[in-house]
């Protein structure tokens, strides 16, 4: 053989054990996000959805990933979607708009719009508000 062949094989190796590294690398970070993701998806949690829907969970089986995760999108709507629907967990720290500093009101004082009916703001439930409610509901 000679020495271009021996470079050319050698450099074969060099890529195929490169190649093979980043993709035990790359495995194993999705493996962590996928964990931190189950840990993170609890009854009250906010998820952004794959159809860029916000919802809150009801239930969800960090196990059996074939079983549907039921997601509440407003109060009283609960649906059925496949756990990898389920895209992030909304950190409460996570921005869900645009909104600067300046810009944010507080939900409870924004009047409603066309507020002739007495409705003078709207209600915002936290998480721990819509896991009380949906666990009033399911006792009933």
């Amino acid at each position: 053989m000679d020495p271009m062949s021996l470079m050319l094989f050698g450099l074969l190796a060099v890529m195929l054990v490169f190649m093979f590294l980043n993709t035990r690398k790359r495995q194993r970070q999705m493996k962590e996000q996928q964990e931190e993701k189950a840990a993170k998806t609890v009854p009250g949690a906010k998820v952004l959805l794959q159809g860029g829907l916000y919802g809150t969970i009801v239930s969800f089986d960090p196990v059996d990933l074939d079983k549907p995760a039921e997601v509440e999108l407003a109060p009283g709507v609960v649906i059925e979607v496949h756990s990898q629907a389920i895209i992030r967990v909304i950190d409460p720290t996570d921005p869900v708009d645009d909104a600067t500093d300046e810009d944010e009101v507080d939900a409870e004082t924004i009047p409603a719009e066309g507020a002739e009916d007495g409705i003078e703001a709207i209600q915002v439930e936290t998480p721990e508000e819509t896991k009380a409610r949906l666990e009033r509901n399911n006792d009933n």
